[in-house]
Protein backbone atom coordinates (compact mmCIF):
# COMPACT_ATOMS: atom_id res chain seq x y z
CA UNK A 1 0.00 0.00 0.00
CA UNK A 2 1.71 3.17 -1.22
CA UNK A 3 1.09 6.18 0.98
CA UNK A 4 1.66 9.84 0.38
CA UNK A 5 4.33 11.45 2.55
CA UNK A 6 2.23 14.59 2.49
CA UNK A 7 -0.84 12.84 3.98
CA UNK A 8 1.26 10.97 6.57
CA UNK A 9 2.88 14.28 7.56
CA UNK A 10 -0.45 16.09 7.81
CA UNK A 11 -1.98 13.23 9.85
CA UNK A 12 1.02 13.10 12.22
CA UNK A 13 1.03 16.87 12.81
CA UNK A 14 -2.73 16.72 13.36
CA UNK A 15 -2.33 14.01 16.01
CA UNK A 16 0.54 15.86 17.70
CA UNK A 17 -1.61 19.00 17.96
CA UNK A 18 -4.55 16.96 19.32
CA UNK A 19 -2.44 15.49 22.14
CA UNK A 20 -0.06 18.32 23.05
CA UNK A 21 -0.93 21.15 25.41
CA UNK A 22 -0.59 24.67 24.05
CA UNK A 23 1.51 26.73 23.85
CA UNK A 24 3.90 24.69 21.71
CA UNK A 25 6.96 26.72 22.74
CA UNK A 26 9.07 23.99 24.30
CA UNK A 27 12.79 24.29 24.90
CA UNK A 28 14.03 21.50 22.60
CA UNK A 29 11.03 19.89 20.91
CA UNK A 30 9.18 21.24 17.88
CA UNK A 31 6.87 19.94 15.18
CA UNK A 32 7.56 21.14 11.65
CA UNK A 33 4.89 22.22 9.19
CA UNK A 34 7.50 22.04 6.40
CA UNK A 35 11.16 21.13 5.91
CA UNK A 36 12.31 24.73 5.46
CA UNK A 37 11.03 25.45 8.98
CA UNK A 38 13.51 22.89 10.35
CA UNK A 39 16.40 24.19 8.20
CA UNK A 40 15.70 27.74 9.37
CA UNK A 41 15.61 26.75 13.06
CA UNK A 42 18.65 24.44 12.95
CA UNK A 43 21.07 25.53 10.21
CA UNK A 44 23.93 23.70 12.00
CA UNK A 45 22.24 20.31 11.49
CA UNK A 46 22.73 18.74 8.07
CA UNK A 47 19.84 16.39 7.28
CA UNK A 48 19.63 14.87 3.83
CA UNK A 49 15.96 14.14 3.19
CA UNK A 50 14.86 11.83 0.41
CA UNK A 51 12.54 13.02 -2.35
CA UNK A 52 9.09 13.92 -0.90
CA UNK A 53 10.22 12.98 2.64
CA UNK A 54 8.92 15.46 5.24
CA UNK A 55 10.16 16.26 8.74
CA UNK A 56 7.43 15.68 11.35
CA UNK A 57 9.07 16.68 14.65
CA UNK A 58 12.39 16.96 16.39
CA UNK A 59 14.02 17.11 19.78
CA UNK A 60 17.26 19.05 19.41
CA UNK A 61 19.31 19.40 22.57
CA UNK A 62 22.43 20.55 20.72
CA UNK A 63 24.27 19.80 17.45
CA UNK A 64 25.62 16.52 18.89
CA UNK A 65 22.44 15.28 20.61
CA UNK A 66 19.14 15.23 18.76
CA UNK A 67 16.36 13.09 17.31
CA UNK A 68 14.46 13.93 14.13
CA UNK A 69 11.34 12.07 13.01
CA UNK A 70 10.42 12.16 9.32
CA UNK A 71 7.68 10.48 7.33
CA UNK A 72 10.09 7.60 6.58
CA UNK A 73 12.75 7.38 9.28
CA UNK A 74 14.06 8.51 12.62
CA UNK A 75 17.51 10.03 12.93
CA UNK A 76 19.28 10.24 16.29
CA UNK A 77 22.65 11.74 17.01
CA UNK A 78 23.82 10.86 20.51
CA UNK A 79 27.16 12.19 21.77
CA UNK A 80 28.15 13.02 18.19
CA UNK A 81 27.34 9.57 16.75
CA UNK A 82 24.49 9.57 14.24
CA UNK A 83 22.23 6.58 13.63
CA UNK A 84 19.30 6.21 11.22
CA UNK A 85 16.33 3.89 11.61
CA UNK A 86 13.81 3.31 8.83
CA UNK A 87 10.27 3.32 10.21
CA UNK A 88 8.53 1.17 7.58
CA UNK A 89 7.48 -1.90 9.55
CA UNK A 90 8.33 -0.47 12.99
CA UNK A 91 6.08 -2.10 15.55
CA UNK A 92 6.21 -0.63 19.03
CA UNK A 93 7.34 2.44 20.89
CA UNK A 94 8.63 2.30 24.44
CA UNK A 95 9.56 5.17 26.70
CA UNK A 96 10.34 5.41 30.42
CA UNK A 97 7.16 7.15 31.52
CA UNK A 98 7.06 7.26 35.27
CA UNK A 99 6.05 9.67 38.01
CA UNK A 100 8.66 12.34 38.58
CA UNK A 101 10.17 12.25 35.09
CA UNK A 102 9.83 16.06 35.00
CA UNK A 103 12.94 16.30 37.19
CA UNK A 104 14.96 15.27 34.12
CA UNK A 105 15.42 17.51 31.08
CA UNK A 106 15.04 14.63 28.66
CA UNK A 107 14.53 10.89 28.60
CA UNK A 108 15.47 8.23 26.06
CA UNK A 109 12.73 6.27 24.34
CA UNK A 110 13.04 3.35 21.96
CA UNK A 111 11.15 2.27 18.87
CA UNK A 112 11.36 -1.35 17.68
CA UNK A 113 12.41 -1.43 14.04
CA UNK A 114 11.55 -4.23 11.57
CA UNK A 115 14.89 -5.97 12.22
CA UNK A 116 13.92 -6.30 15.91
CA UNK A 117 16.46 -3.76 17.15
CA UNK A 118 15.40 -1.08 19.62
CA UNK A 119 16.29 2.32 18.20
CA UNK A 120 16.96 4.95 20.88
CA UNK A 121 15.76 8.53 20.57
CA UNK A 122 15.50 11.66 22.68
CA UNK A 123 12.23 12.80 24.26
CA UNK A 124 12.03 16.14 26.06
CA UNK A 125 10.57 15.58 29.54
CA UNK A 126 7.32 17.14 30.71
CA UNK A 127 4.49 18.32 28.46
CA UNK A 128 6.78 18.41 25.42
CA UNK A 129 7.06 14.60 25.46
CA UNK A 130 3.69 14.33 23.68
CA UNK A 131 5.19 15.63 20.43
CA UNK A 132 7.75 12.88 19.90
CA UNK A 133 5.60 10.17 21.49
CA UNK A 134 2.53 10.91 19.37
CA UNK A 135 4.64 11.59 16.29
CA UNK A 136 6.11 8.09 16.49
CA UNK A 137 2.86 6.40 17.54
CA UNK A 138 0.99 8.03 14.67
CA UNK A 139 3.68 7.17 12.14
CA UNK A 140 3.52 3.52 13.22
CA UNK A 141 -0.30 3.58 13.17
CA UNK A 142 -0.39 5.20 9.72
CA UNK A 143 1.24 2.07 8.27
CA UNK A 144 -2.10 0.29 8.77
CA UNK A 145 -4.22 3.06 7.21
CA UNK A 146 -4.86 4.24 3.68
CA UNK A 147 -4.51 7.90 2.73
CA UNK A 148 -8.30 8.24 2.47
CA UNK A 149 -8.77 6.68 5.93
CA UNK A 150 -6.34 9.18 7.49
CA UNK A 151 -8.15 12.09 5.81
CA UNK A 152 -11.54 10.76 6.94
CA UNK A 153 -10.33 10.37 10.54
CA UNK A 154 -9.15 13.99 10.62
CA UNK A 155 -12.53 15.16 9.28
CA UNK A 156 -14.43 13.00 11.78
CA UNK A 157 -12.40 14.29 14.74
CA UNK A 158 -12.85 17.88 13.59
CA UNK A 159 -16.63 17.45 13.40
CA UNK A 160 -16.85 15.58 16.69
CA UNK A 161 -14.67 17.92 18.70
CA UNK A 162 -14.87 21.16 16.73
CA UNK A 163 -11.30 21.84 17.81
CA UNK A 164 -9.06 24.59 16.53
CA UNK A 165 -5.64 23.12 15.80
CA UNK A 166 -3.95 26.21 14.43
Amino acid sequence: MIKSDQIIHRFSIYEIKRHTFKPYDFKWTKFHENNSDFVHLYPEIQLDVEENELIICSTVIDADNYSILTTRRIVTKENGIEDIGYMAGATTHDYPFYVGHEKFNYILGAVVLPNGNAFRHFIEAGKACAMMIYGIRTLIWSQQLTDSRMINLMRLWDKRNKIDLK
